[in-house]
């Protein structure tokens, strides 16, 4: 028996909803974007989608500018390299671990979830869609 992988093998990935959490003594979340991760391929990937409006409905006084920035970390983070600071040269799984961490800041992590993906970067997509927007 192999332990080599086609490109058409169902493989696992883990997945977190990230999400903007306005105002902590309301309760209300909206999810903004998704994180996937799948070790087998190597691969760490975010999608972020920014419904301002229906944000600002939730709370008229928000920094929308610094739930801008906070996206534009976690993409960074995500992609590694010079812009993700400390965490620029640690391993996807790593990288993954760090962005989903629980954290009480404004833009947070849902929990994690698994599945199984023929390609991590379509998932990526097909969950924003259904998580998103």
């Amino acid at each position: 028996m192999s332990n080599i992988r086609t490109a058409a093998e169902p493989t696992v990935f883990e997945y977190a909803a990230l999400r903007v959490v306005p105002r902590v003594e309301r309760g209300e979340t909206m999810n903004v974007g998704v994180v996937v991760y799948c070790r087998a391929r190597d691969y760490l990937g975010c999608r972020t989608h920014l419904d301002e409006q229906r944000l600002m409905a939730l709370d008229p006084l928000l920094n929308v500018e610094g739930v801008r920035n906070a996206l534009k970390g976690v993409e960074a983070v995500c992609r590694g390299g010079e812009r993700a600071g400390q965490a620029a040269h640690e391993a996807p799984g790593t990288r993954f671990r760090w962005l989903t961490a629980p954290r009480s800041t404004i833009v947070q992590p849902g929990p994690v979830h698994a599945g199984l993906t023929d390609d991590p970067e379509a998932e990526l997509d097909r969950l924003l869609d259904l998580l998103v927007k």
